[in-house]
C-alpha cells in the first residue's frame, strides 16, 4: 500500500488513530474494511457500513480507498480547525475523513514529485460533487498562498457553481445530478502553493435540452434565469417568468423545486461568473444564446398538403434569430431544407414534418453543447498559469480531480446510460489493474512473495463494447454510416447477428423463455460487472450520429454572436468530411482519460447513496448493496486482503505495541526488525500468521490484530500507572534541580549585590564625611564649593525640622529657631505659614461663628484690659437674643412695623433724678433702640442720635447711653444696668456703629439729666454687687472683686 511510507510523522511520532479505535469497534464498526474477519460476506460489510452511518461516521477506508456515505445532512466535522486538525497527518493516524486523503494525496505529491489524481465515482445523488467540491476547499485553504493564488483558489472555488447551474439537473434521484463527467487538473508550484487548473468535461447530456423525463427538470440555468433574471434583462430577451411557457421546459412537469431557490442561486452564478472573469458582453452573450433554445424550443412546424414543412409560428423564429445574431430567412430556410451534395452538386431538400423537429432539436441541443464546452474553455482561460516557469512538468506538479457518473440503472436506459456504464467499466478495470499493480509493488518492494489473486476482470465486458469491427460501438457507427434508410431496429439485428453467442450479451431474440417476459423487443442486456442492465436501442442512431444538417452550420457561422461564431467555425460549412460519431468521440475521450490517470497516482472516493428519499438517518440495506456490488468494493477488498490484511512500518508497529513486551519496553535500542521480531514472539505470533518485509510488518489476519490490540487495552492501566509514577518522578525532580539552581543562582546574585553596596556605602559615606568636615571648617566663608554641602545640609536640616514642627494653630507662637544664614527666609516663612493657617482657619469658620468671632474681636478692642469682668466674658458666647420672642408683647411687635427686633435683653433702667430702679426690655433693632415698660414703648432711641455710650472699670453692668441734650424735648441720657452689660454694649455699638463711641470710665461716670444739669454715678471695689444713693445726690454703685488668677 502506497500511503504506508508515511505513517510516521516528521518528529517521528505516531498517533495510531485507527489502531485506537478498534476498542470501540462492537458499537461503530471498523474504520477500516480490511481489518473484518469475515470480508467475503457482503452483509458483513454492509453491517459495518450501517453501524457507522448510524453513528455518523460517514467515512470508511478499504485500505488507501474512501468509502463515503451522504448523510443527507449538516455535520460538524468541515470546519477550518478540522482542517488544520489533518494538516500534515499521517493517513491513518485519526478517524477516515475527505481531508486526509486529500491532505495525504497533496503530501505524496510534494514527497515524491509525482503527479496525484483522485477519482471519485458514485450513482447519482451520492455526494461526488460534494466531496470534489470539499477536496477544492481543503486545498485553497491549507496550501500556502499569495494574492495571485488567492484568486486562483478563489477562480477553482467559483468555477463550481457555475458548471453546476450549466451543466448540472434535477433527475429522479437527484435534485442536483451532474450530467456530465468532469475532469480538473490542480496545478502547483515547487513550494506546493496552486498556480494554475485546467477541466475537461466529457458526455454533456444534450438530450435533456429537449426533453426530460417525468419529475425531472431542463439544466438549472434556464430555471435561474427565468425566476432570478430583473425585469429589465427579461425584457430585453422576451421572455416570460412563467417556466410552463417553454416547451423545453415543461416535458418534466416539475418547474419548482422546494430544496432549491433558483433566485438566490442565480446571484451566486452571477457572482461566479464576475469572480472567474467574464465580461458583461460574454455574460450577455451567454444568456442570449439559453434564451435564443428557449424560444427556439416553442418554434412550431405545419405540414403542407405535399408533405413539405412550414414555420406557424414566424414571431419566435424572428427572436431565436435575433438572439442567435443570425438571419431570420436564413434559419427558417435551414430549419425546414437540407442541403445535399451528390457527385459534386449541390441539391436543396425540403425536409418533413418529423425531420425538422428533429432538426430544430439537434441544433438547440448543439448550441447548448458548443456553448457549455466554450464555458469551459473560458474558465480554462482563468485558470490557466500565468508564470511562464511553471508551464513545463518540471516546475511544477499535478493532482487531478476526476468527478464522473456513477453507473445508472433506470427504469428506460438510452444511448447515455449506455456510455455512462461503459465508462464505469473501464474505470473498474483501470481500479482493479491499479490496486493489484499497488499490491505487486509494494510485496515485491518488501520482499513478501506475490500470491495470485483470483478476481472478475471486466476485460472481456470492455472488448463487447470497443472492440474494432466486433464491439457494439463499431457495430453502431457502420449502421449510421450504411446507405440508405437506417433504423434503430437494424442496428439491434445486427448486433444479434454479430454477438449473438456472447455470454455477456442477451436480446429478445436470444433469451430464454423466462427472460423474454421481462424484455422488450427494442432492448439488449449487458451483463457488467455490477449487474445486468437492459438498454432500449431507441434513439440510438440519432444520438450516435450527433450531426447537424450542413446549412444550418453555415447559417449558425455567419452568427453576429462572437461566442457561437467561435463554437461554429466556418470550415465545418464546406468540410464535406462527416463528423466523428458520438460514441467514438466518447470513447476516445474515454481513452485519453485512462492515459491520463494512468500517468498519475490515483486515490479513490467511492460515494454511496443511502437511499433513494434524501432523507437522513435512513439506510436502506437493498440500494446499499446494490451501489457495493456496481462500484466493486467487495471486489477490492477481496483484492486488498487476499495477502495480509494488515501492515504496517516497523517503527509504527514497534511504537505502538512496545509496552507488551519487557524487553521492548520503554525503549528498543536495537535494529527496528530486530525489535519487531522479538515483540511478535513474546506475544506469540504464529509461523503463518505474520511476515516481516524489509520496512514492514504483514499481518495475515484480523484476529492476529485484534488480540494484539485487546492485549494492549488490557496493559493501559499498568501502562498509565507506570507512566504516571515516572513522570511524577522526573517532574519533581525536575523541579527540585530547577529550584536549587534557581537559589544558587539568587544567593549568587544577592551576595554579590550586598557586597557591591555595601562598598558603594562606604565610599559615599567616606566621601561625606570629608566634604562634611572641610564645609564645617569654611562654614563662615561665603558661599563656595568648599562649604556648599555644609551649608546645603544645614539648610536641608533646618528645612526637615521645620517641617515636622510647624504650629499647628494660629494662637500656637512657636517657631524652630533658625540658623544664621536662614534668620531671613525663616521669618517669611513663619508669615507664610500664619496667613496659610488663617486662611484655612477662615474657611472652615460657619457664618454664625463668623458673626460671633466679630463680636467677640469687637469686644475685644473695647474691653479687654479696660473692664475686670472682660476676662470672664470671653468663654461665654454672645447670643442671638437674651428674650424669647414670647416675652416681648405682640403689640409692641406690631407698633415696630417691619423694623424686625435683632436682639432683645432685660435691663434695670434707673431714674436720672432719684434713680429708682425699673425693670424694662431693650430692644435692638437695625436702626434703633426701644425701651419697653410691659406693652408700652417708653423711649426710642435712634443711632444717629446717640452721642456715646459710658461703662465703668470694674465688674458691675452699669452703662450709660448718652442722648443729645440741646432740645428741650429730650430727657437726658439714659442709665441702665445689665447682667450682660459687655455682650450688650457690643452688640449695640456695632449695630449703631459707635464702636470708638464707647468709653471705659474709672472711678466715676457723668451723665446729663436735663439740658444743664448732670448727675453723676460713683465706683467702688467692694465684697457684692450694691447700687445705692450715695453722698451729694450721686449714684454709688458698688462692684465685686474678681478673682483673676
Amino acid at each position: 500500500m502506497r500511503y504506508q511510507s508515511r505513517q510516521v510523522d516528521i518528529e517521528g511520532r505516531v498517533r495510531l488513530g485507527m489502531e485506537s479505535a478498534l476498542t470501540a469497534r462492537d458499537r461503530v464498526g471498523v474504520q477500516d474494511f480490511v481489518l473484518l474477519e469475515n470480508y467475503n460476506s457482503e452483509a458483513t460489510f454492509i453491517e459495518n457500513l450501517r453501524r457507522r452511518f448510524g453513528e455518523n461516521l460517514i467515512y470508511t477506508y478499504i485500505g488507501s480507498v474512501l468509502v463515503s456515505v451522504n448523510p443527507y445532512k449538516d455535520l460538524e466535522i468541515y470546519s477550518k480547525t478540522q482542517m488544520e486538525r489533518y494538516r500534515g497527518v499521517s493517513f491513518y493516524e485519526i478517524s477516515p475523513h475527505i481531508y486526509a486523503l486529500s491532505d495525504n494525496t497533496y503530501r505524496a505529491m510534494r514527497t515524491e514529485r509525482k503527479d496525484q489524481c483522485i477519482l471519485i465515482s458514485g450513482e447519482s445523488g451520492a455526494g461526488k460533487t460534494e466531496a470534489s467540491k470539499k477536496i477544492l476547499l481543503y486545498y485553497a485553504v491549507t496550501c500556502p498562498t499569495n494574492d495571485h493564488m488567492a484568486t486562483l483558489g478563489e477562480c477553482l472555488l467559483q468555477s463550481n457553481p457555475v458548471l453546476e447551474a450549466f451543466g448540472n439537473a434535477k433527475t429522479l434521484k437527484n435534485d442536483n445530478s451532474s450530467r456530465f463527467g468532469k475532469y480538473m487538473d490542480v496545478q502547483f508550484d515547487f513550494r506546493g502553493a496552486p498556480v494554475g487548473g485546467h477541466i475537461q468535461n466529457f458526455l454533456l447530456e444534450k438530450t435533456r435540452v429537449v426533453h426530460q423525463n417525468q419529475g425531472e427538470r431542463n439544466f438549472h440555468i434556464f430555471y435561474q434565469l427565468l425566476d432570478g433574471g430583473d425585469d429589465d434583462l427579461l425584457k430585453a430577451l422576451d421572455l416570460q417568468r412563467n417556466p410552463q411557457n417553454y416547451n423545453y421546459l415543461v416535458k418534466g412537469n416539475c418547474p419548482r423545486l422546494s430544496s432549491v431557490s433558483d433566485k438566490n442561486n442565480w446571484k451566486v452564478v452571477m457572482k461566479a461568473l464576475s469572480v472567474i472573469g467574464f465580461t458583461e458582453e460574454e455574460v450577455q452573450r451567454v444568456l442570449n444564446i439559453i434564451a435564443s433554445v428557449l424560444h427556439l424550443g416553442n418554434t412550431q412546424f405545419g405540414e403542407g398538403e405535399e408533405g413539405e414543412t412550414y414555420i406557424t409560428s414566424e414571431t419566435q423564429l424572428n427572436l431565436t434569430a435575433k438572439l442567435l445574431g443570425v438571419d431570420g430567412s436564413a434559419l427558417r430556410e435551414a430549419l425546414t431544407h437540407k442541403k445535399l451534395t451528390a457527385k459534386g452538386e449541390e441539391m436543396i431538400s425540403p425536409l418533413n414534418f418529423e425531420q425538422a423537429v428533429s432538426a430544430r432539436d439537434a441544433l438547440a441541443k448543439s448550441v447548448y453543447g458548443r456553448t457549455f464546452t466554450w464555458l469551459v474553455q473560458k474558465i480554462n482561460q482563468s485558470l490557466a498559469v500565468k508564470d511562464e516557469l511553471y508551464h513545463s512538468s518540471k516546475g511544477s506538479s499535478v493532482i487531478g480531480l476526476l468527478d464522473i457518473y456513477g453507473f445508472e440503472v433506470l427504469q428506460h436506459n438510452s444511448f447515455e446510460q449506455f456510455c455512462i456504464n461503459y465508462c464505469n467499466e473501464k474505470l473498474q478495470q483501470l481500479f482493479i489493474e491499479l490496486t493489484l499493480r499497488s499490491e505487486q509493488e509494494e510485496y515485491e518492494t518488501e520482499g513478501i512473495a506475490w500470491e495470485t489473486v483470483q478476481y472478475f476482470d471486466n476485460k472481456i465486458i470492455c472488448d463487447l463494447i470497443e472492440e474494432k469491427h466486433k464491439g457494439i460501438i463499431s457495430i453502431l457507427n457502420e449502421e449510421c454510416l450504411r446507405p440508405g434508410e437506417t433504423c434503430d431496429v437494424s442496428f439491434l439485428e445486427k448486433l444479434e447477428d454479430t454477438l449473438g453467442g456472447h455470454p455477456h450479451f442477451v436480446t429478445h431474440k436470444l433469451a430464454n423463455g423466462k427472460t423474454r417476459r421481462i424484455m422488450s423487443r427494442e432492448e439488449f442486456r449487458l451483463l457488467h460487472y455490477a449487474g445486468e442492465v437492459n438498454y432500449n436501442v431507441t434513439g440510438f442512431i440519432e444520438k450516435n450520429n450527433k450531426w447537424l444538417n450542413r446549412n444550418v452550420k453555415e447559417v449558425m457561422c455567419q452568427s453576429d454572436n462572437q461566442i457561437l461564431r467561435h463554437c461554429f467555425r466556418r470550415k465545418e460549412g464546406t468540410d464535406q468530411k462527416r463528423p466523428e460519431m458520438a460514441a467514438t468521440q466518447f470513447k476516445n475521450s474515454l481513452m485519453k482519460l485512462k492515459e491520463i490517470l494512468m500517468s498519475k497516482e490515483p486515490s479513490y472516493v467511492r460515494c454511496i447513496k443511502p437511499n433513494d428519499a434524501k432523507q437522513p438517518e435512513r439506510f436502506d440495506e437493498v440500494l446499499v448493496r446494490h451501489q457495493v456490488k456496481y462500484l466493486g468494493l467487495m471486489e477490492n477488498l477481496r483484492v486488498r486482503r487476499a495477502g495480509f490484511a494488515y501492515r504496517r512500518r516497523f517503527e509504527a508497529f514497534l511504537q505502538r505495541y512496545k509496552p507488551l513486551c519487557p524487553e521492548t519496553w520503554p525503549n528498543w535500542h536495537g535494529r527496528l526488525a530486530d525489535g519487531v521480531s522479538t515483540l511478535v514472539n513474546h506475544l506469540g505470533y504464529k509461523e503463518e500468521e505474520y511476515k516481516l518485509g524489509r520496512s514492514k510488518i504483514f499481518i495475515r489476519f484480523p484476529k492476529t490484530l485484534f488480540a494484539t490490540e485487546d492485549a494492549l487495552e488490557a496493559k493501559k492501566p499498568d501502562i498509565a500507572l507506570t507512566l504516571q509514577t515516572s513522570w511524577r518522578g522526573y517532574r519533581e525532580r525536575a523541579k527540585y534541580q530547577r529550584i536549587r539552581k534557581a537559589v544558587i543562582v539568587i544567593q549568587s546574585a544577592w551576595r554579590g549585590m550586598k557586597a557591591r553596596r555595601r562598598a558603594k556605602r562606604r565610599r559615599q559615606a567616606a566621601e561625606l564625611i570629608r566634604r562634611f568636615i572641610k564645609g564645617f571648617i569654611y562654614r563662615h566663608e561665603e558661599y563656595c564649593s568648599e562649604n556648599e554641602y555644609f551649608l546645603d545640609h544645614v539648610r536641608c536640616s533646618f528645612l526637615k525640622n521645620l517641617r515636622k514642627n510647624l504650629p499647628e494653630s494660629v494662637l500656637d507662637k512657636d517657631w524652630p529657631t533658625p540658623p544664621p544664614l536662614l534668620t531671613e527666609a525663616s521669618e517669611h516663612l513663619q508669615r507664610l505659614h500664619m496667613r496659610n493657617m488663617v486662611m484655612k482657619y477662615c474657611r472652615r469658620v460657619q457664618p454664625e461663628w463668623k458673626k460671633q468671632m466679630m463680636q467677640k474681636v469687637v469686644a475685644s478692642e473695647i474691653f479687654k484690659d479696660q473692664k475686670d469682668s472682660y476676662p470672664a466674658s470671653v468663654g461665654r458666647l454672645f447670643l442671638d437674643t437674651r428674650l424669647e420672642r414670647e416675652q416681648i408683647n405682640l403689640k409692641v411687635i406690631q407698633t415696630l412695623g417691619n423694623d424686625k427686633v435683632q436682639y432683645g435683653i432685660p435691663v434695670i433702667k434707673h431714674d436720672r433724678r432719684g434713680f429708682k430702679p425699673h425693670h424694662r426690655q431693650l430692644l435692638l433693632t437695625n436702626t434703633f433702640a426701644v425701651l419697653v415698660d410691659r406693652t408700652k414703648i417708653k423711649q426710642r432711641i435712634d443711632y444717629a442720635a446717640l452721642r456715646g455710650i459710658s461703662v465703668s472699670s470694674l465688674s458691675d453692668g452699669m452703662f450709660v447711653l448718652h442722648m443729645p441734650n440741646e432740645d428741650n424735648k429730650q430727657k437726658g441720657d439714659v442709665v441702665l444696668h445689665c447682667n450682660h452689660v459687655i455682650e450688650l454694649v457690643t452688640k449695640l455699638s456695632m449695630m449703631a456703629s459707635k464702636v470708638n463711641y464707647v468709653n471705659v470710665c474709672p472711678g466715676s461716670i457723668r451723665f446729663a439729666v436735663s439740658r444743664g444739669k448732670e448727675g453723676i454715678i460713683d465706683f467702688v471695689r467692694g465684697s457684692e454687687l450694691k447700687v445705692t444713693k450715695g453722698k451729694r445726690g450721686h449714684l454709688l454703685v458698688t462692684a465685686p472683686q474678681i478673682n483673676t488668677t
